[in-house]
């Protein structure tokens, strides 16, 4: 089996902008995808952090099929108890004094939404995020988006001034910050570029430098939160708290739904139609957030993600794997060769992982669900794997 190529023009009515996998899924239980060939694949990339609950569950299925049948949709004008419900479900789960929340669609929205919200409330003209951070393929959120600029960003100018900073040193990081700067943007566990866990000292410079000039502190938490990092979120793991935070991915474990959390300082200046949505905290959407939550809390599954981690630590330095960095179920195994080629090995030993944009990184983002035996099988198909 190859890495992902671009599928030809023929393939059908989808624009040709996806690189394609070998192989086709056509149905998923727990964390195993079917194939149309008719192979089982352990599936350790998740739908890109998205699939938190694996595939199936029934709690998730149920919530979704009750509100379906319950009211389908509604405009956010319209009072909804399920809306309100899955606020309140996500402050208590976060637990960082966060108290209120605006529900989107995607990450690129939610980070839309929270640059554009510390620019009217700043007034200010520059935005600050950390080299190699991914945050969106929008106006704004690609333009805080590492090398989006040079590589497909597309807009003939950003929006506004942007500086990035280094993620490794925080009297550097801090010193990027000043009395222009409305906001810095900051993913607590770099994903695509390699499940990089951003230092602890330098997400704390950052709070204080923030608090110091009146700039806004803003963790993306779209990859690395709701449980990925075996704490409910990155900022829980950090022991930072941020003046917004925002979420998508597992926070629906498939679907689309995203959320800013908002500091009482930042939710104290709101106005109305200073936001606004159309599907963003449709009641389909808040119901299975409630049902994600209770399914993390109700199973242990913050435990299993730290207890899996740790497994994949223990047992996974083989083959050509020399380290494992990241956080949680949010891993890059670190390769002596191009993670390209230890990829498609593994795909071809039935095991589908990522890959990042550090060329020697295999990155990990498999279902919170993850047993031991699965571990146990990656372990094994990395030590048939030449180092």
């Amino acid at each position: 089996m190859s890495v992902p190529h671009p599928a030809p023009a023929a393939a059908g009515h989808l624009a040709q902008v996806f690189a394609q996998y070998p192989f086709e899924v056509t149905r998923a239980e727990g964390v195993w995808l079917h194939t149309a060939d008719g192979r089982r694949v352990l599936d350790y990339y998740g739908g890109h952090a998205v699939a938190a609950l694996g595939y199936g569950h029934p709690r998730w299925l149920a919530a979704l099929e009750r509100q379906a049948r319950e009211v389908l949709f509604q405009t956010n004008a319209i009072p909804m108890a399920v809306r309100e419900r899955a606020a309140a479900r996500l402050v208590a789960f976060a637990g960082l004094g966060l108290e209120q929340v605006f529900f989107v669609n995607s990450g690129a929205e939610a980070n839309e939404n929270a640059l554009r919200l510390a620019f009217r409330q700043t007034g200010r003209r520059e935005a600050v995020a950390l080299e190699h951070g991914w945050h969106g393929r929008t106006a704004a959120a690609g333009a805080v988006t590492y090398g989006a600029r040079d590589k497909w960003y597309g807009f003939p100018q950003a929006p506004f001034d942007v500086r990035f900073v280094p993620r490794a040193d925080p009297a550097a990081a801090a010193a990027g910050v000043t009395e222009r700067t409305a906001c810095v943007i900051v993913e607590p566990v770099q994903g695509l570029a390699g499940a990089y866990e951003v230092p602890v000292p330098v997400l704390a410079a950052l709070r204080r430098r923030c608090s110091e000039v009146g700039a806004l502190l803003i963790f993306d938490e779209v990859q690395c939160g709701v449980g990925r990092t075996g704490a409910p979120f990155g900022a829980n793991r950090a022991g930072v708290v941020p003046d917004i935070l925002t979420t998508a991915k597992a926070l629906g474990a498939g679907f689309p739904v995203s959320a800013m959390l908002l500091a009482p300082a930042v939710a104290a200046r709101l106005k109305v139609e200073d936001m606004g949505t159309t599907f963003g905290g449709g009641p389909l959407a808040c119901a299975v957030v409630e049902a994600v939550i209770d399914v993390i809390e109700g199973e242990g599954l913050l435990e299993n993600v730290r207890r899996q981690s740790e497994r994949i630590r223990a047992r996974c330095v083989v083959g050509p794997v020399t380290a494992v960095q990241g956080a949680g179920l949010l891993l890059g195994l670190r390769t002596t060769r191009p993670a390209k080629d230890v990829q498609r090995e593994l795909l071809a030993r039935g095991i589908f992982a990522g890959t990042a944009a550090d060329p020697h990184i295999v990155r990990l983002l498999p279902p919170f669900t993850l047993a031991a035996e699965h571990v146990d099988a990656l372990a094994a198909a990395l030590a048939e794997l030449p180092a």
